[in-house]
């Protein structure tokens, strides 16, 4: 495995890879990587020739300072087990080498980096989209890889290869969990032992509420999961809003879509978690609520 610090090099190296007709699939992370990146890499590793892993803490994507300050960086650790798992490259430049220059691209992807995420951190997106059009244009690859607990993120990275027109695949991996739920992240290992043994509330309320939506309606089920959650000192819901996959508009009934997703950001702590669920509309009794 090769570990390349310059965008330039990482060109150079997967040029010559073409040149063998291998096909190359990508998996961009900021690092501090746990299981569920790991089962991103090894897809990436058994459909395609070449494997590239990223690791890039994008400072353009984080409205709080604090927050990108306190980011576990691992990368030697992280190198390791991308060895294990069979990867070819991992690209981890520094800050100067993606951004020489400031990035001053603003892009417009609408109602989907808007809402939710997009509401509660502003630009963020906008600098998902800065570092992720980088990434591409330095892999130039034919499938990349992200996982399904940033539901609204895989949206904007669609949109974004659209506008772009970008001969890339982008390949949804479902969310991997704990044993006791909790969606896998790296920003678990900032919560302490009373936080970790409460988060996987969130989990939790979220799987319980899809059993409700026979007698609930859709405001009802948003109530009980912002009402089950808060009611644990340590967590604090930030948003719940249950959505259109596609779209992302929220859903007032459950008749309203046929693929429906609830989306939750909740601090635990300081510690913010994001998870989301699906709800199956063939089980819903009452279609009119």
């Amino acid at each position: 495995m090769k570990v390349i610090q310059s965008a330039a090099l990482l060109r150079e190296s997967l040029q010559k890879e073409r040149q063998y007709n291998r096909q190359i699939g990508f998996v961009p992370t900021m690092g501090a990587l746990h299981d569920g990146h790991i089962n991103l890499a090894d897809r990436c590793v058994s459909e395609n020739d070449i494997s590239v892993v990223s690791i890039f803490v994008n400072p353009t994507q984080f409205n709080d300072k604090r927050d990108l300050d306190t980011y576990p960086r691992t990368l030697d650790t992280d190198c390791a087990l991308l060895e294990r798992a069979g990867c070819d490259y991992v690209f981890a430049p520094s800050v100067e080498e993606m951004y020489p220059v400031p990035d001053t691209r603003v892009f417009d992807f609408g109602r989907v980096s808007q809402v939710m995420e997009g509401a509660a951190r502003p630009g963020h997106f906008n600098g998902v989209a800065q570092i992720v059009s980088k990434l591409f244009a330095a892999v130039e690859p034919i499938n990349a890889y992200f996982g399904e607990k940033d539901f609204q993120q895989i949206a904007v990275v669609r949109e974004l290869v659209k506008q772009l027109k970008l001969p890339v695949v982008i390949r949804s991996c479902p969310t991997l969990r704990e044993a006791d739920g909790l969606a896998m992240s790296s920003r678990n290992t900032r919560l302490n032992v009373e936080q970790r043994r409460k988060a996987p509330l969130i989990a939790r309320t979220l799987k319980e509420s899809t059993g409700l939506t026979a007698a609930k309606s859709v405001q009802e089920v948003i109530n009980y999961v912002v009402d089950t959650v808060n009611s644990d000192p340590v967590m604090r819901v930030e948003y719940y809003e249950i959505v259109d996959e596609a779209t992302l508009k929220p859903v007032h009934r459950w008749s309203d879509s046929d693929h429906i997703v609830g989306c939750i950001t909740v601090f635990c702590g300081e510690v913010r978690l994001i998870d989301n669920i699906r709800y199956d509309n063939k089980t819903y009794a009452n279609r009119n609520t």
